[in-house]
C-alpha cells in the first residue's frame, strides 16, 4: 500500500518540502522552495502550515532522530520526570529525574532547540501567510486562520520554555528574568543581528505577549477543524486558544481572568457540561479520551501516526508501557501518588488506565495504559482535554471566592464522579470541605490523579512554587531512580520517598539555557550557577 506524508522544514532562509512514499519511511526532497515562492499557491501555504505542526510534533534530536521534541512526546515525558508521581526505571531520563542537567545535556539542548525551531517556523509561516492574504493567494479569512494557528503554537512554545527555564510568575509577579521572545523569522542577516541584540525578556512581558497571541488566535480560529476522518483534534481551534488562555492565567494567579475565559467554554449551572464552542465535553468513562485519537474530550493534541511518530526512544506508548505488552518499561507509576489516601481504592482509573507489568529491569511495576498503540506508536500526545478546562475553572472559582465555593465543587465532581464506583455516596458536597483551602487541595490532587502520565505535574509544581499555601517546597522528594516492585504499591499504604527534595532556592529548580544558545548568542545570559 502506498502511503504519502509530508514533512516540512522551514529553515532560517528556506522552506523545504519533503515527501516520503511507499513502504519505507525514507524522506527525499522533491523540491527546494525559497521564501519568495513558498507561499505562492494555496496548496503550498497548506504544506507550510503542516510544516509548523510537524515541527511541534518532532523537531530533530541532537543526533538528528525524531524523538518527539518538543510536543510530540518529549514535553510530557520531561514534565513527568521532573515531578514525583512517575519513576524513571533505568538511566534514560536520569538527568531530568535527578535534576543533574548541565547546559550540554541532550534533553536540555534538544528541548530548547525544538521549542525555538517551532517558534521560528511559526514566525516564517505568520509572515508568509500574511503576505499570501495581501497578495490574494489566500482569502483574508484563511490567511488570518493560518496565522492564528501559528500564533497558537508560538504561544504554547514560549510557555513551555517559561516553565523549564524561568522562575514562576508568582515569584515577584513576573519580575524575574524570563526567556527570549521571538516574533519574527530568522531569515536574513538583519534578523540574525536583531536576535543577537535582544536579551531575555522578563517573565511578565513574555506572558503579556503570549496572551496577545492567544487573543488573536481566539478571534480568528474556527470552532472546529476537520480532518480525513472527521473532527480534527490536532489543529488549533477557538476552544483550544481559550483553554490555553485559561492555563496561562492560572499560572499568573489571575483567578478572575480564568473565570472570564472559562465562562466561554463551560455553561453556568450544574453539569453535565458541554462547551458552547466546539461541543467539547467529557467522555462517559475515564478511559474514553484514550480509546482513539479523536474523542469529544480531546480539545487539542499533537498528531502521531504509524508513518510519522517519535521513535522507540521517545514515543509515549513505548516509553510508558510495560515490557509485558511490548513497551520498553522505562517509566512507571510512583507509590507517592498510587498510595495517596485521597485517591480512592475503587476509583475506576486504577483499573481502566493502569496495569501491572514487567519493567525494563525485569521486575514488576505499575504502568499507564493510556497510550495503547505500542507497535504503531501512533497515540496522539494529549495537551488540552475538557477535563483540564473544568478543573482549571474549578480551581479559579475556589481561589477567587470566600469560603467553600459551590460551583467549584460541582466542577470538581464533574471530572471526579465519572471515575467513582458509587458517585451517589462518594461525590463531594460543600460539607466535605471545612475550609476553602481544603477544597483547593482536593482540586490540586484531582489534577494529579486525572492527568497522571500526561505531563501536567511539573507545570503545577512550577506555578505554585511561591504559593503561600500550596507550594511543595521546590522539586519534591521522589522514589529513587530505578525503584521497582509491586510490594511498595499499596492503595492507602505508607511510602517514604528516598530521593531527597531540592528546595526552590536551589539553582536546579530551573534548567540551564542550552549551550548551543549561549555560545552562539552571547547576549543570552545563562541561569545562575550553571
Amino acid at each position: 500500500m502506498n502511503k504519502i506524508f509530508h514533512k516540512t522544514i522551514l529553515g532560517a532562509t528556506a522552506l523545504i518540502l519533503f515527501v516520503g512514499c511507499k513502504k519505507q519511511l525514507d524522506t527525499f526532497p522533491y523540491g527546494s522552495i525559497t521564501d519568495a515562492t513558498a507561499f505562492e499557491t494555496a496548496d503550498r501555504c497548506l504544506l507550510a502550515l503542516n510544516g509548523v505542526y510537524d515541527a511541534a510534533q518532532s523537531s530533530p534530536y541532537t543526533d538528528g532522530s525524531a524523538r518527539g521534541y518538543p510536543f510530540g512526546a518529549a514535553s510530557i515525558e520531561q514534565s513527568d520526570m521532573k515531578g514525583e508521581d512517575m519513576i524513571n526505571i533505568q538511566t534514560f531520563y536520569q538527568f531530568t529525574y535527578q535534576s543533574s542537567h548541565n547546559s550540554a545535556s541532550p534533553n536540555v539542548v534538544a528541548h530548547w532547540s525544538g521549542i525555538y525551531t517551532t517558534i521560528n517556523k511559526a514566525n516564517v509561516g505568520i509572515d508568509g501567510f500574511t503576505k499570501a492574504g495581501t497578495n490574494g493567494v489566500l482569502t483574508a479569512a484563511v490567511s488570518s486562520q493560518y496565522v492564528a494557528e501559528c500564533r497558537f503554537l508560538r504561544a504554547l512554545s514560549h510557555h513551555e520554555a517559561l516553565i523549564h527555564w524561568a522562575r514562576p510568575y508568582l515569584d515577584g509577579n513576573g519580575n524575574q528574568v524570563g526567556i527570549p521572545w521571538r516574533d519574527f523569522p530568522i531569515n536574513s542577516s538583519d534578523a540574525v543581528a536583531s536576535i543577537l541584540a535582544t536579551p531575555r525578556m522578563r517573565v511578565d512581558s513574555v506572558y503579556m505577549k503570549i496572551l496577545e497571541d492567544l487573543d488573536f488566535a481566539e478571534a480568528n480560529l474556527p470552532a472546529t477543524q476537520t480532518g480525513a476522518t472527521g473532527i480534527s483534534t490536532y489543529r488549533a481551534t477557538k476552544a483550544a486558544a481559550i483553554a490555553l488562555k485559561m492555563r496561562i492565567k492560572l499560572h499568573k494567579g489571575d483567578w478572575a481572568g480564568v473565570i472570564t475565559e472559562g465562562a466561554k467554554l463551560v455553561p453556568a449551572g450544574a453539569g453535565p457540561y458541554v462547551s458552547p464552542i466546539g461541543n467539547w465535553r467529557l467522555t462517559a468513562n475515564p478511559d474514553g479520551p484514550f480509546v482513539d485519537n479523536a474523542s469529544v474530550e480531546s480539545v487539542f493534541s499533537i498528531k502521531n501516526d504509524q508513518l510519522d511518530a517519535p521513535n522507540q526512544n521517545a514515543s509515549l506508548p513505548r516509553m510508558y508501557s510495560s515490557s509485558t505488552v511490548g513497551g520498553r518499561g522505562l517509566v512507571s507509576i510512583s507509590p507517592i501518588i498510587w498510595n495517596n489516601s485521597g485517591w480512592l481504592c475503587d476509583d475506576k482509573r486504577r483499573t481502566l488506565l493502569y496495569a501491572s507489568g514487567s519493567n525494563n529491569a525485569g521486575t514488576q511495576s505499575i504502568f499507564t495504559t493510556k497510550y495503547k498503540k505500542v507497535t504503531e506508536q501512533s497515540d496522539y500526545a494529549p495537551h488540552i482535554r475538557y477535563a483540564e478546562i473544568l478543573l482549571t475553572l474549578a480551581e479559579a472559582e475556589a481561589r477567587q471566592g470566600a469560603g467553600v465555593n459551590a460551583r467549584a465543587v460541582d466542577l470538581l465532581n464533574a471530572v471526579r464522579n465519572r471515575s467513582l464506583a458509587t458517585p451517589a455516596t462518594q461525590a463531594y458536597t460543600i460539607a466535605s470541605f471545612a475550609t476553602k483551602n481544603a477544597l483547593i487541595a482536593a482540586i490540586l490532587l484531582e489534577r494529579r490523579i486525572e492527568f497522571l502520565a500526561e505531563g501536567k505535574r511539573w507545570p503545577d509544581i512550577h506555578r505554585n512554587a511561591k504559593d503561600a499555601d500550596f507550594n511543595v517546597g521546590g522539586i519534591p522528594a521522589k522514589a529513587a531512580n530505578g525503584t521497582t516492585g509491586l510490594a511498595i504499591m499499596v492503595c492507602g499504604g505508607a511510602y517514604t520517598p528516598t530521593q531527597a527534595a531540592i528546595p526552590y532556592t536551589d539553582y536546579r529548580f530551573v534548567w540551564p539555557i542550552s549551550l548551543t544558545e549561549v555560545v552562539q548568542n552571547p547576549i543570552i545570559t545563562q541561569n545562575p550557577n550553571y
